[in-house]
């Protein structure tokens, strides 16, 4: 363990008040939860990258829903890690600290943190694709094909799906944050999917002192302060155990 890189990004956060933490897969899958991508993503001989789109669901809302229905039942009985835990407790450490999250598994929320920002959007809210209503559904097993209870409307998972155009508003705010920040971590992200791949570059153009946390080192390694190499729920809670020294 990289403790001297521990000390030193702990003493930067004790002395920061603006935080932006981006995390990424690696953090949920400490946790069991499987990438849904390439090899993991098989399922029933489908990729994620067929049935996560706008296009296969207008084309077949029972197979993709029966696909997500699958995915919330691995997720349900998961626990957030040690990682997920030590974030929401850097959280009431920070006067202003924001956590941008791009995984929709919920984790972050069950481990405490406030108010992540789910850039994706998460397993666990469905909006009608008639009226837009948007709301927290947990059920599982789910009813096949979910309706809205409203207006009687299809509804779909309130998940970005692959060729959807991010919240343009949820972004401005990230991008508001992250120019603003003092100190940041990027946390269990490959740095390969735009734009969440180049916020870590915009915080440090904008004067922030960047983190990675990380298994292995990514293509934005060498342009951070410090480079963490291990797993994020071994290395979040020795970093904020650190800040109490």
């Amino acid at each position: 363990m990289d403790t001297e890189g521990i000390r030193q990004v702990a003493e930067k956060l004790k002395s920061s008040t603006r935080v932006v933490v981006l995390t990424g897969a690696g953090i949920s899958q400490e946790s069991g939860v499987p990438t849904f991508r390439g090899a993991d993503g098989l399922w029933q001989n489908f990729r994620a990258e067929d049935l996560a789109t706008p296009e296969a669901f207008e084309k077949d809302p029972v197979l993709v829903w029966r696909w997500y229905d699958w995915r919330r039942s691995l997720i349900q009985p998961l626990k957030p890690n040690p990682g997920h835990y030590a974030l929401a407790d850097l959280e009431k450490r920070i006067e202003d600290f924001t956590l941008v999250t791009q995984n929709v598994d919920g984790l972050h929320k069950a481990a405490g943190s406030k108010h992540p920002i789910e850039m994706h959007g998460s397993l666990w809210r469905v909006r009608c694709m008639q009226c837009g209503t948007d709301f927290e559904n947990r059920e599982v097993p789910i009813d096949i094909p979910p309706r809205c209870e409203t207006c009687g409307g299809l509804l779909r998972p309130a998940v970005v799906w692959f060729g959807e155009a991010l919240d343009q508003e949820i972004l401005r705010e990230i991008y508001r944050c992250l120019e603003r920040a003092e100190t940041m971590l990027v946390v269990g992200t490959s740095g390969a999917v735009q734009p969440a791949a180049s916020f870590g570059l915009v915080a440090k153009k904008a004067g922030a002192f960047v983190v990675e946390v990380n298994r292995s080192k990514t293509p934005q390694s060498a342009f951070f302060d410090v480079s963490i190499q291990g797993k994020a729920g071994e290395l979040l809670p020795h970093l904020v155990e650190h800040m109490t020294q």
